[in-house]
């Protein structure tokens, strides 16, 4: 067998583990790209609807297509009230993201086609799971408040429904807009941790649930899907602007981060990052509270500036630095932030689950089975012969 290099302990970063036809990132020019359209011309003319069919399928809809689309999801939004009972029965601590997990595991009991393994069976399947994943976290935010949850509205947009189901009341189709733009920016990202997770568990001929609920767990994850809950949390500890340079300094020189500052692939600002302070001043204008985007401006100077004089080189914002704050401004409560991800990150999931499954952009879908090297005691050595346990002394 050929000797592969030693990729130890760099977190897979630069190793090639498959193609894919999905999307791209190029950090060097700050380009995000889903199957070949730049997001930001997506952000500024596409729907979450239309992005969501151009993910699975590979190509934008006519409009006769995107129609019967958009009726699919509204037609498979409500969830088994079986399910919600489940949902009911947790305690109210539960944190969403692992509520969110187990209501993917216990959905599958309720999917005709669950064990039907052909693409156009795992599309259906997909537009099931898009459409529930948004009111299983807007049922489960209402039933933990000792709420009903809402049923979903079909007249509608997928952003303006969730909305709705969250809070109770119609959003202006202003901030309705601006959340179909959020959901559009997260809905892929190439083959980012939560993504890889699904697309291994795909890789075993697991259902598309199982990979979906892998992909959740990974989400999960405070350095990956946590990290804007975080810079909102570090906006509500700073407060006041005349605070940050102190604050920003202090973290940098004891070696700590600036959440939302930096990221592993793009070496310029995100581009989601740019369209996300648009909406957050879009919002502070709207509402005539600008103290968040006072704050994250006054944040990211200080930070270029203290990382220019430590590390000599420059840092940027990145996706998750403006969208804590707009979620807030939007009414979304803190612990939410991540699930929001994962309404919107799971288009990209399904499209890449099911690629996986079906080998769109490669000969052979192959098993993930990674190697390790042994670093622990072996055995014959002292302390690792097996000893009866009635002669082993205390």
């Amino acid at each position: 067998m050929k000797d592969l290099p030693d990729t130890k302990n760099i977190g897979l970063r630069g190793v090639k583990v498959a193609d894919t036809r999905i999307s791209d990132v190029d950090g060097e020019k700050g380009i995000l790209i889903y199957r070949g359209f730049n997001v930001v011309d997506l952000a500024q003319f596409s729907t979450f609807e239309e992005v969501s069919f151009l993910l699975l399928y590979g190509r934008l809809p006519t409009r006769e297509e995107l129609k019967v689309f958009q009726s699919g999801l509204v037609s498979e939004r409500g969830v088994p009230e079986a399910v919600l009972r489940c949902l009911q029965m947790m305690p109210s601590s539960t944190d969403p993201m692992d509520v969110l997990q187990a209501a993917i595991s216990i959905l599958t009991g309720f999917d005709p086609q669950l064990r039907e393994e052909t693409r156009e069976a795992n599309l259906k399947k997909a537009v099931r799971i898009i459409a529930k994943l948004s009111t299983l976290v807007a049922a489960w935010d209402r039933i933990r408040k000792g709420l009903e949850p809402l049923p979903p509205r079909p007249d509608l947009t997928h952003a303006g429904n969730f909305l709705f189901m969250l809070k109770g009341s119609l959003p202006d189709p202003e901030t309705a807009r601006d959340f179909d733009i959020c959901l559009i920016l997260h809905a892929e990202h190439s083959f980012n941790a939560s993504t890889f997770a699904g697309r291994e568990v795909a890789s075993t001929h697991a259902h598309l649930y199982a990979s979906v609920a892998a992909a959740i767990g990974a989400l999960s994850g405070e350095l990956h899907g946590g990290a804007n809950r975080q810079v909102m949390e570090m906006l509500l500890e700073i407060e006041e602007v005349n605070g940050v340079r102190s604050w920003v300094s202090e973290k940098l020189q004891k070696g700590g981060k600036i959440m939302g500052m930096g990221h592993a692939v793009y070496h310029i600002e995100d581009p989601r990052a740019t369209i996300l302070r648009g909406i957050g001043n879009r919002l502070a204008d709207r509402s005539g509270d600008r103290k968040w985007c006072r704050l994250l401006e006054a944040i990211e100077v200080a930070t270029k500036e203290e990382f220019r004089k430590l590390r000599g080189r420059e840092i940027y914002p990145n996706v998750d630095f403006f969208s804590g704050a707009v979620y807030h401004m939007m009414g979304i409560p803190r612990d939410l932030f991540t699930p929001v991800f994962a309404i919107s990150r799971i288009s990209g999931w399904s499209a890449h689950i099911i690629e996986e499954k079906f080998a769109e952009a490669q000969p052979k879908p192959e098993l993930y089975r990674p190697d390790a090297d042994y670093i622990g005691n072996y055995c014959g050595l002292q302390g690792c012969e097996y000893i009866p346990i009635e002669e082993r002394s205390s």
